[in-house]
């Protein structure tokens, strides 16, 4: 019998409700400055109307933001840690990095920090931050940044010369859970230098303002009365701060050492912004004042407020590490450390024991490390997510009304929307607010260590108070309009299988109240994104940023509309996965066999349309190529195809499907209903994969693809010199980089070309490219599609593997390969990690080499990282590869 860990004891108790362990966690954002929700503009410009320069003097509306912070689950109250080297020009309270329009190459961090470690409840997490002793380079990022382009590399932080001969701090950030509202705090500070160092640590206790907005009775989650954290008894040199709040109830925050407290309030520094005097003296960036630049009167005299700070003051000799250590509590504690050490460790041990619990131990011990890392990641990145749009559209009784030019801007079609969760972020710095097709990803390797979670977080997402009343669902905060890949289905069914717990009646429930809701969305699709009603759609840019000639978000320069082979593809693949799990469902309720057949029958419909089998004629896939390609479809009904090689036309590939024997065999219904249309409508039938026709064990297959077509596909997928790399399948095919596509069309010629790394052009912000980077999703879902077609042929079918090598592999063995490559991207080889490309110090440094980043994309040719550093979300499907890698060859 399997031991239950004291972790999976906890998760049980809260599923159960005898403990809500979930209550604390790290649910501050790591940037809340420049966001759409704090954006109050007439012209929608996030990026210049809420700089970085304002965060330390503004009151944040609808979240906080910390380094390494902690909330609880309605962010009352926050609590972070804050940093002064005595050099720094502001206190660094939050991590900085460049917007949008600042980067060459788009938004982007420029600082180092690594989660080490995180269990599910946040009973301990780890994570560290690494800090320069020297002043921190603002001005010079910003400057040098600006002054190169799209041809240019960023530059980063190490190439400011801020980490030369190691002159910066180890920062190790710890939290451990003694209860449920019983947090421990431990800070461990090294110099790493060759010279002595000061360096103030300076933990920060909060209230989320929610009481300065101007209502008489709080608005969802808003509390109008002002809290208040006070000091109170210091003893045995233990400092104590008490917070007492209307809604959140009462904590004590216990510091060893007697450290000094300062006090002020969580209110906006009107007069540094706006010239305007400021309501109250003691304002938010009173201890940058008081500490930088030696304001005393900033901080308030009378020992209360609604912000509060402990200043530990520490002079460090080379290599020497001081820890300081903090108690957050809801009780009264009259020895809070006596403990301290024993509770500690032993939650160590347990997210020790739990992770054992999890992992595959036929890994090797590099490869657990970078897959606990990787949890890490994911559970570091939940974020308390609050933005009620029409609230945010009408603006607050205490300031005036906003334009009429806002409240018809952005999102003014999703008033309905009110967000307040905490939810699973692609990258809590780079992308703090959620967006739907990259939660459906990183809800696969959560299902390994969260089950409920994963499950919570994708039936969210279908909610009347997020999806639209017009069944679709809601794509990022930037224009929730926006048109996310169909993926919901298949991480739904996913999560289903990987919890393993089918015969479990709460699982069955969540897979019916969540496919109920996804007809809607299904229905959304036909209706809006089908534009002729002919099984074609335009789906629009489908998150894949840039890889097509045009903007496919926006409106054409040509005029006319995209008929697309990714979104119908994706739409083909939208309809096995709901007709998969209607069948699941038709095991305990007949019924849903009906779904299942209008399921089958619409993918035959779309399938056909792909091919030009039926409507318009016109045909997606070029058999000379043996490819798919977009079509440019003009108003005068002709249509140019865009022969991009790139992974819309690899994306059929997806649409696939087998059943088990037992499973078509106990569906009469399902049975004589698809040989009917099988028999019947040759048309529709003819020309995808046959189910009439068994295949290894017995299985049937349904895909867009025919064998012939498959090969096909795979002969230029897997080219060394078109999509294969040494670290997976590119976003566009190398063919492109001596031979870029042209389309000339009203005297303007537009250029698609391949680039290994990061964006030439600004589309999208310039941050994304999809124009030959390896892009995890994406991947990951064609490995998946092998693995099924691998089902049905069994090893009749063998390709060359790469092409033109002459060794033969099943498509089961390809798409060991293919993971393979892409665990490679993480792996140390001869010393080096793919990833970290030329950065040396992350290659060799003992106190860097083995801490993992993952990334939002990777370099097409070498692997390196590109993009968002902390988007864990989606590159943690490495996770999910790792467990099923087994033993190492």
């Amino acid at each position: 019998m399997t031991t239950v860990t004291a972790e999976q004891h906890r998760l049980i108790d809260h599923r159960e409700r005898k403990a809500n362990w979930r209550s604390w966690g790290p649910y501050l954002s790591e940037r809340a400055w420049a966001t759409v929700r704090e954006d109050y503009s007439a012209n929608g410009d996030a990026w210049n109307y809420f700089p970085h320069d304002h965060a330390r003097s503004r009151a944040y509306r609808w979240g906080e933001d910390g380094i390494g912070g902690i909330s609880d689950r309605n962010q009352y109250l926050c609590f972070a840690l804050a940093l002064w080297n005595g050099q720094d020009a502001i206190l660094k309270e939050r991590l900085f990095g460049l917007t949008g329009p600042q980067g060459n190459h788009g938004e982007d961090v420029k600082e180092y920090y690594f989660y080490l470690d995180n269990t599910p409840t946040h009973s301990y997490m780890k994570m560290l931050y690494k800090y320069p002793h020297s002043a921190y380079p603002y001005d010079d990022l910003v400057q040098e940044n600006a002054r190169r382009g799209y041809d240019d590399f960023e530059y980063e932080l190490l190439d400011t010369g801020s980490f030369d001969q190691n002159r910066y701090f180890d920062v190790l950030i710890e939290y451990a859970k003694a209860g449920e509202n019983d947090m421990l705090i431990q800070f461990t500070v090294t110099n790493r230098g060759s010279e002595s160092a000061d360096c103030h640590v300076v933990p920060n206790l909060w209230f989320r303002n929610t009481w300065s907005w101007g209502y008489e009775h709080g608005p969802m989650f808003d509390v109008v009365t002002r809290p208040e954290i006070r000091r109170v008894n210091t003893y045995d040199g233990i400092s104590t701060l008490q917070a007492d709040h209307p809604a959140g109830g009462t904590y004590w925050l216990y510091g060893q050492e007697s450290p000094q407290m300062l006090f002020t309030e969580n209110e906006t520094n009107t007069a540094r912004l706006f010239g305007s005097p400021n309501r109250t003296p003691y304002v938010k960036d009173a201890f940058h004042n008081y500490l930088i630049h030696d304001q005393h009167d900033a901080i308030s005299p009378y020992e209360h407020g609604t912000k509060a700070a402990l200043v530990y003051q520490a002079t460090l000799n080379p290599g020497e590490s001081r820890t300081f250590r903090l108690r957050l509590a809801e009780d009264i504690r009259p020895a809070p450390f006596d403990d301290f050490d024993t509770i500690l460790q032993q939650r160590i041990q347990e997210a020790d024991d739990f992770y054992h619990s999890i992992q595959n131990v036929d890994c090797t011990p590099e490869k657990r490390s970078i897959q606990r890392q990787a949890f890490a990641g994911l559970l570091w990145n939940k974020q308390l997510y609050y933005y009620d749009v029409d609230q945010w559209l009408n603006g607050d009784p205490a300031f005036p009304p906003p334009a009429e030019i806002r409240a018809n801007g952005r999102n003014n079609e999703w008033r309905h929307l009110v967000n307040f969760d905490v939810i699973s972020m692609p990258d809590k710095w780079e992308y703090p607010w959620y967006a739907t097709w990259d939660l459906a990803f990183h809800c696969i390797p959560l299902v390994m260590i969260d089950a409920d979670y994963a499950k919570r977080q994708l039936e969210l997402i279908t909610r009347e108070w997020y999806m639209h009343p017009n069944g679709q669902l809601p794509a990022y905060e930037w224009k929730f309009s926006d048109v996310n890949p169909p993926v919901h289905a298949w991480a739904a069914w996913r999560v289903y299988k990987i919890d393993g717990k089918q015969q479990n009646q709460e699982d069955t429930e969540f897979l019916k109240g969540i496919f109920h809701k996804l007809l809607l969305n299904f229905t959304w699709w036909v209706n809006r994104k089908d534009e002729e009603g002919n099984n074609v759609f335009q789906g629009g840019f489908l998150g894949m940023d840039n890889i097509s000639v045009f903007d496919r978000s926006g409106i054409l320069p040509v005029g006319g509309r995209i008929d697309q082979s990714d979104g119908t593809s994706l739409m083909g693949f939208y309809c096995l996965e709901m007709m998969r799990i209607a069948l699941e469902l038709a095991k305990s309720d007949p019924v849903y066999q009906d779904l299942a057949t209008k399921f089958f029958e619409h993918f035959l419909r779309i399938a056909s349309a792909m091919t030009g089998a039926t409507g318009s004629g016109y045909s997606l896939w070029d058999e000379e190529d043996g490819f798919f390609y977009d079509a440019l479809h003009l108003s005068d009904g002709s249509r140019i195809p865009l022969k991009v090689r790139s992974v819309v036309g690899l994306l059929p590939l997806l649409a696939v499907e087998t059943l088990e024997p037992e499973m078509f065999d106990e569906m009469a219904v399902f049975k004589r209903r698809t040989h009917w249309f099988m028999n019947n409508r040759p048309d529709l039938s003819g020309n995808m994969a046959s189910i009439d026709v068994p295949g290894a064990g017995r299985r049937r297959l349904m895909a867009i693809l025919t064998r012939e077509r498959l090969v096909k596909i795979l002969k230029i997928m897997l080219d060394e010199n078109e999509f294969l790399s040494p670290h997976g399948i590119r976003s566009v095919s190398k063919y492109h980089d001596q031979h870029p596509y042209e389309l000339r069309i009203n005297s303007h010629t537009y250029t698609v070309k391949y680039l290994a790394a990061e964006s030439d052009n600004g589309m999208f912000g310039g941050n994304s490219n999809w124009r030959g980077p390896v892009w995890f999703p994406i991947n990951y879902l064609i490995i998946e599609a092998l693995q099924r077609f691998h089902h049905y042929y069994g090893d009749d079918l063998k390709v060359e593997n790469p092409t033109g090598s002459g060794q033969m592999m099943n498509l089961a063995e390809i798409a060991t390969d293919l993971s393979q490559r892409l665990i490679a991207l993480f792996l140390q080889q001869d010393g080096q990690r793919p990833i970290y490309g030329g950065q040396q110090m992350f290659q060799t440094d003992p106190h860097w080499r083995d801490h993992i980043l993952f990334y939002e994309y990777f370099h097409g040719e070498n692997g390196a990282g590109l993009g968002a550093s902390h988007q864990t979300g989606w590159a943690g499907l490495v996770a999910k590869l790792i467990q099923q890698s087994g033993i190492d060859e």
